[in-house]
């Protein structure tokens, strides 16, 4: 972790103001705290150049951001669903999976996003915060997952905010191989969209698990894990060719 971007001392309080924000009574280790402060430093810096998050407020960012990470990690976790490795699918400023890297340090975790500016940003993040195991992929999913090296390759797929479910799960199931998990998070409309990708996940090879809600701190509406689990291989012709999920969804 670069000393320049290093806390003040860490200390009680500070300590606590952070786990203060997380979704349970989970104790973070120094090493931890000092990683999310450097995080933030980060994200606050770049993000308008980036166009990383809409928020600028600190406390908002710990708990939208790192908070609903470690709680949707948390949920995962209590289905026996994190299994190593993890795709971040869309994963943007890094989120859930480099909070998730930061908690369990053990995870092999592969960070894909298609904007290169955000691409730029998750390699000086992930260079930051000295981590290991963590590899940065410039590129669209509908692509990515067609080379030999992505494609069944993961036991955990990750998503938040990425797109609809019937469109995400034809992005983001391919990468997993059978017997694994796609994790995504969803909100209040999590029962009309399981409804309206029964489609999708059954031709690309998936069934519902479980659906969940978990609860983060000073959320508005409590955020719900949709499980999936690849149950057959997903069929060659997906995903489609680029644009084509989203514009004419399974």
């Amino acid at each position: 972790m670069r000393r320049d971007l290093l806390p003040t001392p860490l200390n009680q309080e500070y300590q606590k103001q952070l786990r203060s924000v997380t979704a349970s009574d989970v104790e973070l280790t120094p090493q931890q705290t000092a990683a999310f402060d450097v995080y933030l430093r980060l994200l606050i810096a770049e993000a308008p150049a980036a166009n990383l998050t809409s928020l600028r407020d600190p406390e908002a960012i710990r708990r939208r951001h790192f908070a609903e990470s470690i709680a949707l990690l948390e949920a995962i976790e209590r289905q026996g669903a994190l299994v190593s490795p993890v795709i971040d699918v869309g994963a943007g400023a890094g989120f859930p999976g480099v909070p998730m890297k930061i908690m369990r340090p053990e995870l092999h975790l592969t960070l894909l996003e298609a904007t290169a500016k955000k691409t730029a940003f998750l390699e000086r993040l992930v260079r930051s915060l000295g981590l290991s195991g963590v590899s940065v992929v410039n590129g669209r999913a509908e692509e990515i997952a067609r080379t030999p090296d992505h494609r069944d390759a993961y036991g955990l797929a990750v998503a938040r905010a990425v797109a609809p479910l019937r469109v995400l799960v034809e992005l983001a199931l391919p990468f997993v191989r059978v017997g694994g998990y796609l994790a995504a998070q969803k909100g209040s409309s999590v029962e009309r969209e399981v409804r309206e990708a029964g489609r999708a996940i059954r031709e690309c090879g998936g069934e519902i698990a479980s659906v969940e809600r978990f609860q983060t701190p000073g959320a508005a509406h409590e955020p719900s894990l949709v499980l999936i689990r690849k149950v057959s291989a997903t069929p060659q012709r997906y995903p489609r060719r680029p644009g084509i999920p989203g514009k004419r969804p399974l």
